[in-house]
């Protein structure tokens, strides 16, 4: 039986709590579609009732103030501190997401949109909440053993440095292994100008970066959460769909282009 990922949250609008570390570029992005999507429709089918964020010198107080969207700010490098251990150690992560489930959960959240969280969700956010990320590469793209050619914080650099001539962006459920759960979205390309000389490659990741963002996160986050909201993505048996079409590798965009030296985005 195939089931919508939107079974899982029962009926009603989509409640979301927005993750965030930094500057919440991404978050903004989703909270303005559901502002438009509340113009277009009378109703937008997600609605972002919190944002969570692990330390305070974030932008999540900014934001919050901004839309009107309560705001828990929890510091995560203080916590540690107080039980005399690491960031690193997991079994306090876990007791500190524990207690954020807690608040969280009052909100009614069903969903984490993961919008620059910049922390390794343990299991107990990942079996608390459906989480969704974007991450800045084409996940679809693999290494010989099958997992994914371009994870972690320099998936851009590395991308270039390998020679890629188009980067994307992807959306993906959260899974304890990074960047490793079902492909949701996979954004239009920025193309890259190979070959990038040795001393400009960090330079020139950045701006391909920044690129991939307007082209790339920006637009499929947003639209990831409406589509699930709307209860287009569903599963069977471990495999994804939409529309009940099979998804192996998500859906791929390709109708988006952007010209770096103008940074319009065209149809």
């Amino acid at each position: 039986m195939t089931l919508t990922l939107y079974q899982y949250f029962g009926s009603g609008q989509l409640q979301v709590a927005g993750f965030m570390s930094g500057k919440g570029t991404n978050l903004v992005k989703i909270i303005e579609h559901e502002e438009k999507l509340k113009r277009e429709r009378g109703k937008s089918p997600y609605h972002v009732a919190v944002i969570f964020s692990d330390n305070h010198q974030s932008k999540a107080s900014e934001i919050g103030a901004r839309f009107g969207v309560p705001v828990f700010v929890y510091d995560l490098e203080g916590f540690c501190a107080r039980k005399g251990v690491s960031v690193k150690d997991m079994n306090a992560r876990e007791k500190f997401e524990t207690e954020c489930v807690k608040v969280l959960s009052q909100f009614g959240v069903s969903v984490a949109a993961y919008a620059g969280y910049m922390r390794k969700a343990t299991p107990v956010f990942v079996n608390s909440f459906m989480g969704i990320n974007v991450h800045p590469a084409d996940l679809t793209i693999k290494r010989e053993d099958g997992k994914p050619k371009y994870r972690g914080d320099h998936a851009v650099l590395d991308a270039i440095n390998a020679g890629e001539t188009e980067i994307r962006s992807t959306t993906h459920l959260v899974a304890e292994k990074v960047d490793c759960g079902g492909i949701l979205m996979v954004s239009a390309p920025v193309h890259v100008v190979q070959p990038i000389r040795e001393n400009l490659v960090e330079k020139e990741a950045d701006k391909y970066q920044d690129a991939l963002k307007q082209v790339g996160d920006w637009v499929i986050f947003p639209k990831t959460l409406e589509y699930m909201a709307d209860g287009r993505f569903s599963h069977s048996c471990g495999r994804l769909y939409f529309d009940n079409q099979p998804i192996p590798n998500g859906i791929r965009c390709n109708n988006f282009k952007l010209n770096l030296n103008t940074s319009k985005l065209t149809l």
